[in-house]
């Protein structure tokens, strides 16, 4: 029996390869929309990107998987490969993230050292499991400084909303141990003053735009239902 061989161009090769390559990006990028653990690039330096807490599928439909990769596996990331390199060969290279942010004070390294801190810290604001009200001491502390947890809310909720451009909504502890919400710009952040963090809501557009375009309001709506309040009492009784 006489075997046909099937030959190809090396215009027909090239194209071949390339519509190979471009269905297993097509894969690769859908398995990490569906909530699989992306393949993210390790930083090349003494600084990490943290996994997520959670699958990214976890917290929709109020923050979707699309969201979280472009949020975690670029914008993070992209905070953390730059720092790597502003850092190489100076002296914040050994230090902690924090010391990072508080020696730094502004310029590059600090608007990198400060998004990898505040990433870090918001994704654990979120979880699967959250939403609801808080319990506990932390409920009381909030009824003393904000008449209840309803005020509260709205306080957080317009400071969120009201950042013009750029920025954070936060929950802090203040040296007195009463409890204040503050709103940064761009990468500032508490920590850079000796503040205390118990809570954070990313209001830079690429935490929300892809699934509530220029609504604001209704991302920080969403927000609410993903709050951690085990992680924000954990906080409060940290400090």
């Amino acid at each position: 029996m006489e075997t046909t061989k099937i030959q190809f161009s090396r215009r027909e090769i090239l194209t071949l390869g390339a519509t190979i390559a471009v269905t297993t990006g097509i894969l690769g990028a859908g398995k990490a929309l569906a909530g699989e653990p992306a393949a993210t690039p390790n930083a090349v330096g003494p600084f990490k990107l943290p996994e997520l807490p959670y699958p990214k599928d976890a917290l929709a439909p109020h923050i979707s998987a699309e969201t979280l990769h472009y949020h975690h596996d670029k914008h993070h990331a992209g905070y953390v490969k730059k720092l790597n390199e502003l850092v190489a060969g100076t002296k914040y290279a050994s230090m902690p993230l924090e010391e990072v942010v508080t020696a730094s004070r502004e310029g590059t390294i600090f608007n990198n050292a400060a998004q990898h801190w505040n990433h870090s810290f918001y994704w654990n604001c979120m979880s699967p499991r959250g939403g609801g009200k808080p319990t506990g001491d932390l409920v009381n502390r909030i009824r003393k400084d904000f008449g209840d947890v309803q005020a509260f809310k709205k306080q957080f909720a317009d400071a969120a909303v009201g950042q013009f451009g750029s920025g954070w909504a936060w929950l802090v502890k203040k040296p007195d141990g009463s409890l204040a919400i503050e709103k940064t710009h761009d990468a500032d952040t508490p920590i850079a003053r000796g503040g205390h963090p118990l809570l954070t809501c990313d209001v830079w557009e690429h935490a929300y735009y892809i699934d509530y375009r220029n609504e604001r309001a209704k991302y920080v709506d969403g927000f609410w239902q993903v709050i951690n309040w085990e992680f924000v009492a954990q906080n409060d009784a940290k400090g």
